[in-house]
């Protein structure tokens, strides 16, 4: 979707531009070829967040393992999503959230295409094993009801990754939240470090 400036220049969605970078790797016979080399190497990973979950999404027939990873459209909220959500990191490969499964951790949403589209019933069935993060009521509860889920997705699917763990995509931001000065809030004891330093150090130590 897209909308355009007063003075008729078209400004592109995040969704589009992220759908543009997937075409500008896969209809490119060179990059092409270079990130599916990339993404079948044995000692990389990666990281999709927000426009780079999008954009991986669209890449998932060169990266291995992503066959039912889902296609992500515009939030049932008909708007963009500036907020801070609850999310349960689930028991799943991803090599990011390594001894994380059932942490219920803020974090900070800022996207307005984060939807998560499955095609059919199947497909979703056979993500189900992937889905490494969801959005969570007050009460720890999966969740599709707005606020607490912001853009609608099915079961508050909103992080995935791949059976080997290498490569996961995410809508929220643990980027942003990452020290506790960046939350409205923490308990004292969290000192400088918050809760998701940690995925970033899983990747870290799984580097060696």
């Amino acid at each position: 979707m897209s909308s355009r400036r007063s003075s008729g220049a078209p400004i592109l969605s995040r969704s589009a531009c992220a759908t543009a970078w997937a075409k500008s790797i896969l209809l490119n016979p060179r990059a092409r070829d270079q990130f599916e080399a990339f993404f079948g190497r044995g000692d990389v990973f990666a990281l999709g967040v927000c426009n780079g979950c999008q954009m991986m999404s669209n890449l998932h027939e060169i990266i291995p393992g992503t066959e039912a990873w889902p296609h992500f459209v515009r939030n049932k909220s008909e708007q963009f999503e500036a907020r801070y959500a609850m999310v349960e990191v689930l028991k799943s490969p991803s090599l990011f959230f390594d001894a994380m499964a059932r942490s219920r951790l803020p974090i900070a949403v800022a996207h307005g295409e984060g939807y998560a589209e499955f095609v059919t019933p199947e497909q979703r069935s056979r993500a189900q094993a992937l889905v490494a993060m969801r959005f969570v009521d007050n009460r720890g509860t999966a969740t599709e009801d707005y606020p607490c889920n912001p853009n609608g997705s099915p079961a508050g699917i909103t992080g995935l990754t791949t059976p080997d763990g290498r490569f996961t995509v995410l809508m929220p931001h643990p980027e942003r939240v990452f020290r506790t000065v960046q939350n409205s809030w923490h308990p004292r004891h969290w000192g400088e470090d918050g809760p998701w330093v940690r995925m970033f150090r899983n990747a870290r130590r799984w580097v060696g």
